[in-house]
């Protein structure tokens, strides 16, 4: 399975930006371990803090037909753009929160995003790129059966 995890604005700083909410594991440990949890999967990882290199990014899923995991960071809950962007790839796309987002700030409870998405995993740290990738495995299964 092909699955890309892009990942949105101040990702980047995770593992040294508010800790006690995203914890201080860096995505530059955490990508390799998740690779060989998953050696048949193919995983590419992507980060940005520009929207249009994030909806780029998104349009080349679409050519590759790889499966995503969207962590939108602060986009998740403003961008009308990233929203038309995952509805238009047509691959499954798993909104991804490292925070569960419901108990945080109010303006983090409306994500624009997650309404075009197949699901979201919220709350569980790091742990969410698993269990995003595990939504993924299912949903491949399910689409395999039609």
């Amino acid at each position: 399975m092909k699955i890309a995890i892009v990942n949105g604005p101040n990702l980047n700083l995770t593992g040294h930006r508010q800790t006690d909410i995203y914890g201080t594991d860096t995505f530059e440990k955490y990508i390799p371990a998740l690779r060989e949890l998953f050696p048949t999967h193919d995983i590419v990882y992507f980060q940005s803090n520009v929207e249009g290199e994030i909806i780029n990014i998104l349009h080349t899923c679409k050519g590759e037909r790889r499966m995503v995991l969207l962590n939108a960071g602060g986009y998740t809950h403003t961008s009308v753009a990233l929203r038309d962007a995952v509805s238009a790839i047509d691959v499954p796309v798993v909104e991804i929160h490292m925070s569960q987002v419901a108990a945080r700030e109010e303006f983090r409870h409306t994500s624009l995003v997650g309404a075009a998405c197949a699901g979201t995993i919220a709350g569980f740290g790091m742990d969410s790129y698993r269990l995003g990738i595990l939504a993924l495995e299912k949903i491949q299964e399910k689409n395999k059966k039609k």
